[in-house]
């Protein structure tokens, strides 16, 4: 984030009716991160890459019916992974939260999926349980509960939940890949907050878009360094297939009051991160996506909103890198 006398760190804590649970499968590499909205929250969308596994996004459309969402799911899986949100919706019918059909509450859960298959095992996927159990950890978020929260401010970025099998740089392979994971960040401007969450998780490399710098991604042949994902794909010079399981999914949540249209807008506006942070982005081999989340009333301008929410999300693709640069160190996928 770049200096500002204007803007200033916040807790997560401090992101009223937000609450974020991780819940995840460390041999597997695989896992889940929720984030359940008290009260509900309107959601816009912004899907940019060619291959996005996700449920229920539609909600997301300023066409369809405002109906508030209950919660955003991230998962590792790829679409398999889907299924994580069917044991968040189990967690929110128990208490009593969804869209009052008449004859039962059906929560409004929308989802996007990492693919993490190439890593760690390929055949153990987020499911309903791991969804269940991402939403129980969300509870020490409750905001009567100090210790709680002072336990969901630690550990909340790296190798975990729907980050646990993230990785970065894979135009050649998984062996010279670099590992990711989850980063998340919050931010305020005057009475406007903004929270970021990504699950890193990309074709290209990573930069540091205030100093240039290289942080993760395609690892040199020797293993001393970095190569050039960009340069490798003009190497390349020929119609190739790049499918080497790739999407950055991410989300904004803000208390500032916006319809889903704006919303959109704003998530589209986010996508600058994307391309400040990752080069090459947004091709064919990338799912990414970004859900742009309102949970409060302040007013709040939307070009002020959708150019900070950028700079957040940069801040929390940088905290999404582990401090230096390594290796995926886990078995071959099986």
């Amino acid at each position: 984030m770049r200096n500002s006398d204007l803007i200033k760190e916040i807790p997560l804590t401090e992101m009223e009716r937000l609450r974020i649970g991780n819940a995840q499968d460390e041999e597997a590499k695989t896992g889940v991160t929720v984030l359940l909205f008290d009260g509900g929250a309107t959601v816009g969308v912004d899907i940019s890459g060619g291959g996005p596994a996700s449920r229920e996004t539609p909600l997301t459309s300023p066409v369809t019916a405002d109906n508030p969402i209950d919660a955003i799911v991230f998962s590792g899986g790829s679409a398999y992974g889907l299924a994580a949100a069917d044991g968040v919706m189990y967690y929110l019918e128990e208490r009593g939260i969804g869209y009052d059909t008449g004859f039962a509450k059906v929560p409004l859960v929308c989802q996007s999926c990492i693919y993490d298959l190439g890593i760690g095992s390929a055949t153990v996927r987020p499911d309903a349980k791991m969804g269940y159990a991402a939403c129980v950890d969300a509870e020490c978020r409750r905001p009567d509960d100090e210790a709680g929260q002072n336990a969901a401010l630690l550990g909340l970025c790296g190798s975990l939940g729907a980050g646990t099998g993230a990785t970065v740089g894979k135009l050649c392979g998984m062996e010279r890949a670099t590992k990711t994971g989850l980063g998340i960040c919050a931010f305020a401007l005057g009475e406007l907050k903004i929270a970021a969450v990504v699950v890193l998780n990309a074709l290209g490399d990573i930069f540091d878009p205030e100093s240039g710098q290289k942080i993760a991604g395609l690892r040199a042949a020797d293993g001393e360094g970095f190569a050039d994902t960009c340069e490798e794909l003009y190497r390349l010079a020929r119609r190739t297939d790049l499918f080497t399981g790739n999407t950055t999914i991410g989300a904004i949540v803000t208390n500032g009051k916006f319809s889903k249209a704006e919303l959109t807008k704003i998530a589209s506006m986010t996508r600058n991160a994307y391309a400040r942070c990752i080069r090459p982005v947004g091709t064919l081999a990338d799912g990414d996506t970004i859900y742009a989340a309102s949970v409060g009333d302040i007013p709040a301008d939307i070009n002020v909103t959708g150019t900070l929410a950028a700079e957040v999300m940069a801040e929390a693709i940088l905290r999404a890198v582990p401090a230096g640069f390594c290796a995926p160190d886990v078995p071959a996928a099986r």
